[in-house]
């Protein structure tokens, strides 16, 4: 039997609560796949002491020893496919760092993950700049008005000039860029950073292939000019020409006019440091949530939260499910009897859990800013909130729309029962749209997806994780649309177009082509077609 524990907000709890929140610094990393994410991931846990060396620092070949990989594609790839939590102590902060998916397929994830974080780090490629996938990433960052500290990585290695990236990020993003630390010596000779805030010269030295923290020497800017030369002369001169005079301005940053710049090598460990106490000094603390109805929950308020991510099988040997949850408000107890907001039931948290990768360990208390993983509550799904006394609904996480449709079937029918649990539990976690028609009935479901790659994890996990192989069927689908009921009977006889319906009983309309879509749209103009995402029937657009 669960303990029922206090809910009550007393005044020493309040302050507790607000003390602790602005000690949080909760972010994730977003970034074109190959940017270095994951391997930037690892150099900030190692820099806070909590590995002992970074595996993912000799190329994505060696990432096996990954920490925040730890499903076995992303292994065998040297890609990050899943979200995962990290949280540990630096200096007098928690760090909360999610890390998410890179590839372009992953996206829904990441938006997911995007949606329990206060600021984001923005990582390029010194030698591409801003590739598709960031600026997609950035575009959901400015929807939800997300602050960005900006990290030119990669600097060992061959790359575009200083001042033409800053001149891209002010063209295609609209933000100041704002530098707080400049490389010295060209993309390809790394020598170390000016940092603006200290008016000094970080020279490093790398240790271990990278694998070990980088050995850092630090010069007044006189000793700097004598050591490195025309390097630092350069180096200075560009950076004052972004600077061009102006103070940094912490407010434009957190009103997302603005973005802090660095420079790293993520995988030689350069400058890491560095991006670790920009975000202890400058990321903004956890703070009020706004709720579906547009009020701010104080973080004071008693416990809230809402689920972000719904992941199984990271425990091969209990076959576990877990729900994500980023807490928004109060202090988060183990065994406290919280209320689901989308049931009005009511259960126990007894299994709750901090993760640092596939890690785990019991946790008792958690406050604003952190994320829980709730172990086995099967009912939770992404979007849903928990609270206890102040009912609150925090806004839901809207679908992505799908590119990518396959008929599914099980390979062998004598494990059918295999086969509907697999992709029921998928569908659950996010991994993948599930649509279901008359035509095909429940033994031959629709999977929807917004990269192909997401079929591949879902034939992977099916086999590994639920011994039930399958066969796909190409469909020629690319486009859907939110419609209603009524629409079935008018479109399904319609070359280039089907009606079906999601797992939570939305409508679908799916179409080969834009033109199959304007054809609809022409011939039956009472047919609502909204785009996925927008949560208003009578909304249209491509």
């Amino acid at each position: 039997m669960s303990q029922q524990v206090s809910t009550t907000v007393s005044a020493t709890a309040t302050k507790e609560i607000v003390k602790e929140a602005a000690r949080r610094r909760t972010f994730a990393v977003i970034s074109h796949p190959d940017a270095g994410k994951s391997t930037l991931t690892e150099a900030l846990a190692l820099h806070a002491r909590v590995i002992g060396t970074a595996g993912a620092t000799n190329g994505k070949e060696n990432r096996r020893e990954t920490v925040s990989d730890w499903m076995q594609m992303e292994k065998d790839r040297g890609i990050s496919i899943s979200s995962t939590a990290l949280q540990f102590a630096y200096r007098d902060t928690v760090i909360n760092l999610l890390d998410t998916p890179g590839h372009a397929d992953f996206s829904e994830d990441t938006y997911r993950v995007l949606a329990a974080v206060d600021c984001a780090v923005m990582l390029v490629d010194a030698a591409k700049g801003l590739e598709t996938q960031t600026m997609k990433l950035f575009e959901v960052c400015r929807a939800r008005n997300l602050p960005i500290i900006t990290v030119i990585n990669k600097w060992d290695r061959p790359g575009l000039d200083p001042l033409a990236l800053m001149d891209e990020i002010t063209e295609r993003t609209g933000l100041t860029p704002m530098p707080l630390t400049w490389a010295v010596g060209i993309a390809g000779d790394f020598r170390g950073v000016w940092d603006r805030t200290k008016d000094e010269y970080v020279r490093f030295t790398r240790q271990n292939s990278g694998a070990s923290l980088a050995l850092e020497e630090h010069f007044s800017t006189e000793e700097a000019a004598a050591a490195e030369g025309d390097a630092w002369d350069e180096s200075l001169g560009e950076a004052e020409l972004v600077i061009d005079g102006r103070e940094f301005d912490r407010q434009a940053y957190l009103d997302a006019k603005a973005t802090p710049i660095l420079f790293s090598s993520a995988a030689l460990n350069f400058g890491v440091k560095q991006i670790l106490d920009t975000l202890v000094d400058l990321a903004p603390p956890a703070g009020p949530r706004v709720d579906d109805a547009g009020n701010q929950r104080p973080v004071e308020a008693p416990f809230s939260g809402f689920v972000f991510k719904v992941q199984a099988g990271m425990n091969k040997a209990h076959r576990d499910h877990v729900a994500f949850i980023r807490v928004c408000s109060g202090i988060f107890e183990r065994g406290m009897v919280v209320t689901h907001s989308n049931t009005g039931k009511t259960f126990a948290t007894k299994y709750a859990q901090h993760l640092f990768g596939r890690e785990r360990e019991v946790i008792d208390q958690a406050y604003p800013g952190d994320v829980v993983g709730l172990v086995n509550a099967s009912a939770l799904r992404v979007g849903d909130s928990l609270y206890v006394e102040e009912p609150v609904q925090y806004p839901p996480i809207p679908f992505f729309s799908p590119e990518h449709f396959r008929v599914a079937r099980s390979q062998d029918p004598s494990r059918y029962k295999q086969f509907r649990r697999g992709i029921d539990q998928l569908e659950h976690e996010g991994i993948i749209q599930v649509l279901r028609s008359d035509r095909r009935g429940d033994q031959a479901p629709v999977l929807a997806a917004v990269g192909p790659m997401q079929f591949e994890v879902v034939e992977d996990r099916m086999t590994q994780d639920f011994n039930a192989p399958m066969r796909y069927e190409q469909l020629s689908y690319s486009l859907a649309r939110l419609t209603d009921a009524s629409a079935a009977e008018k479109l399904n006889n319609v070359h280039g177009a089907e009606v079906l319906v999601r797992t939570d009983g939305a409508y679908v309309a799916v179409f080969n082509d834009i033109w199959a879509l304007r054809r609809v749209e022409k011939n039956h103009p009472e047919v609502p077609l909204a785009v996925i995402g927008t949560e208003s029937p009578n909304s249209r657009g491509y």
